[in-house]
């Protein structure tokens, strides 16, 4: 019967992805709101099959939530990190979706706000002496 091994097919489908979200759950902080958790958790799971330690160890699954948290962390936080580092986690983010995100002003950007205004208008009433 056609319709039964499709069906069948689609409850395998749903439980391995059942399996895999309930796997990626024990990686989530305390800390996470549930929008965090949900785009950080899409991350894990689009990576998962690349980064799944081999047998004897190696830490490939502890890289790939490091990962996930530098991007999260980035996103959500405004946190900075190298470029190269970020280039590569925004790669690997590249489709996840993510609405109303918080912006986020940087320090460089603010000191061009407030100071360099100041400086300017100081600088029209000198003059230069040579």
């Amino acid at each position: 019967m056609v319709g039964g091994d499709a069906a069948s097919a689609v409850e395998e489908l749903v439980s391995g992805v059942r399996q895999a979200t309930d796997f990626a759950e024990q990686f989530r902080s305390y800390s996470e709101s549930e929008k965090q958790w949900k785009a950080r958790m899409e991350f894990i799971l689009r990576h998962l099959p690349d980064y799944r330690d081999p047998p004897d160890g190696g830490g490939c699954l502890d890289q790939l939530l490091s990962l996930s948290m530098v991007w999260a962390n980035h996103l959500f936080l405004g946190c900075s990190y190298n470029k190269d580092l970020l280039d590569k986690v925004m790669e690997m983010a590249d489709g996840i979706e993510v609405e109303d995100l918080p912006q986020f002003t940087t320090r460089k950007a603010l000191l061009r706000l407030l100071i360099l205004p100041a400086c300017r208008k100081e600088a029209v009433g000198m003059k230069v002496v040579f």
